[in-house]
């Protein structure tokens, strides 16, 4: 424990270090405009098609989510770091492909190591206070549960932190504050599954240790109130004294265990996972109405998004006329575009012109060099080592469909990469690589052995021309290989 503490400290005190000389060079401290708040709420297992302000035709209505689209720029070509949350969560904290790590040990210790530099470190050196609330699943020294849990969100750059360690269908259940388990899981919960869905969907959750304090249906607006908390005690702060507030909310729902309350219950047309979309509709516009309130909004850039594709099967689609994928193929987990292209709005009043759409492929990963863009600082060494900024994107100092990656690299749940370059997408194998089937496929004689599409003229993946363009195959496999090969794939030619 002291060593890690040292180990933190030295770290902390050389970005500090390469802060101040930043500082000495560019400006002093009042030439430095107040920068933004920043607030980020990532929800949990929701599809590309379930917001209307994506899909015209969902069964659902999000009210809030779609008032945020009107009010900022809605990216139509955004997509997680990877399909599953843990995947997702590593890449938007530490700007790093989760493919570098080992970010499926989560379950028994961290995954972001000591001196990798997350969101939260950077911005806090900028100044800002750090708070996050929620879903972390990236992972704790575990040594009892009455003992610290350390390499937490409070030992990565967040100042405050209350949540839960992973999802609230995988035990043990229990709440965290700071580094400290409120209450142990020293209660019993049964697992439950839902009639008429499949094992991993309705109101399913897995048995295990659930701590006395702690009841499933009470999560999700538990972690509003939270974040309500956190965003007027930073607005009380007399403005002079008050330190710009960077809060992610990481909120744990649509995701299994559907738990709609009874106001939401029959309101949708997409069956209990419309009702509970509608529900998380309704927390977000509890963050946002808190905004206007307290009156920072119009000083805040807000974020939205969800962690990945969703779990939402063809007979669901065909069951209840809802696309929750949006046209796109597959679903959570997958390789092919429903599993990782996600809805994701910014809002940043006199900054983001309302109403816009953005055609730009961007990743979870570029928030890093975003945010060091709109804080007017260098990211240091190392920092956000495959980050992209579109800040000029948000500015419009550069169009709306301007290219700000060469290409983009993802890995599927069961291991596939993908690799994005424009228009072409290729897959190093068969299948979906995740939770839809096929999920894997051995390649025939004389037929393809991985997949290829032109998302342009294809964006439902239908047509696999792997075979009728050899040269595209070779040159993005090279291209694969040598952002796989390298540390940072920001600063590769």
């Amino acid at each position: 424990m002291k060593l890690m503490q040292a180990i933190n400290a030295t770290i902390l005190i050389s970005f500090l270090l390469l802060e101040a000389a930043y500082s000495a060079h560019h400006a002093v401290a009042d030439e430095i405009p107040r920068h933004p708040n920043i607030v980020i709420v990532l929800v949990d297992d929701m599809g590309y098609g379930d917001p209307r302000c994506f899909n015209p035709d969902s069964k659902i209505a999000t009210p809030n989510i779609d008032a945020i689209a009107a009010a900022g720029m809605s990216f139509t070509d955004a997509h997680a770091a990877g399909p599953l949350c843990h995947l997702s969560r590593y890449g938007l904290i530490t700007g790093r492909y989760p493919f570098r790590a080992d970010p499926g040990k989560w379950a028994t210790q961290p995954t972001i190591d000591d001196n990798q530099m997350t969101i939260a470190n950077f911005l806090q050196i900028a100044g800002y206070q750090t708070a996050m609330v929620g879903k972390w699943h990236l992972g704790f020294h575990e040594n009892g549960y009455d003992n610290p849990l350390t390499g937490g969100p409070i030992h990565r750059g967040f100042e405050t932190f209350f949540g839960i360690r992973a999802s609230t269908d995988i035990p043990p259940y229990f709440y965290i504050r700071g580094d400290r388990a409120v209450s142990p899981p020293s209660n019993y919960i049964e697992a439950r599954n839902t009639e008429g869905w499949s094992k991993i969907q309705g109101e399913f959750w897995r048995a295990g240790g659930i701590a006395p304090d702690l009841q499933l249906k009470d999560v999700l607006p538990r972690f509003t109130e939270e974040a309500l908390a956190v965003i007027r005690t930073s607005a009380a702060v007399p403005k002079a004294e008050r330190r710009p507030l960077m809060l992610y909310l990481a909120y744990p729902a649509p995701h299994t265990p559907w738990l709609p309350s009874e106001q939401f219950v029959g309101k949708s047309g997409a069956g209990m996972y419309g009702d509970f979309v509608m529900m998380v509709d309704d927390q977000v516009g509890r963050i946002t109405r808190a905004l206007e309130a307290t009156g920072i909004a119009d000083e805040t850039l807000l974020v939205f998004t969800s962690d990945n594709g969703p779990t939402w099967y063809d007979v669901d689609h065909k069951r209840f006329g809802h696309d929750s994928s949006g046209g796109f193929r597959g679903m959570k987990s997958d390789a092919w575009e429903a599993g990782h292209r996600v809805p994701f709005i910014v809002r940043w009043p006199d900054v983001v012109k309302p109403g816009t759409k953005s055609t730009s492929t961007i990743n979870f990963v570029d928030l890093m060099a975003t945010f060091a863009d709109v804080v007017k600082r260098e990211l240091p060494n190392g920092a956000g080592p495959d980050s992209y900024s579109f800040y000029p994107v948000l500015t419009s100092d550069v169009p709306s469909d301007q290219r700000i990656r060469g290409d983009l690299i993802i890995q599927s749940g069961g291991g596939l990469m993908t690799l994005r370059h424009g228009d072409w997408k290729l897959i190093d194998g068969l299948g979906s690589g995740g939770f839809s089937e096929p999920r894997k496929l051995k390649p025939e004689p004389g037929g393809p052995t991985g997949q290829l599409y032109n998302l342009a003229s294809d964006p439902a993946e239908e047509h696999n021309v792997y075979l009728e363009h050899p040269d595209v195959v070779a040159r993005l496999k090279n291209r694969m290989q040598q952002i796989q090969a390298a540390d940072s794939h920001r600063l590769m030619p």
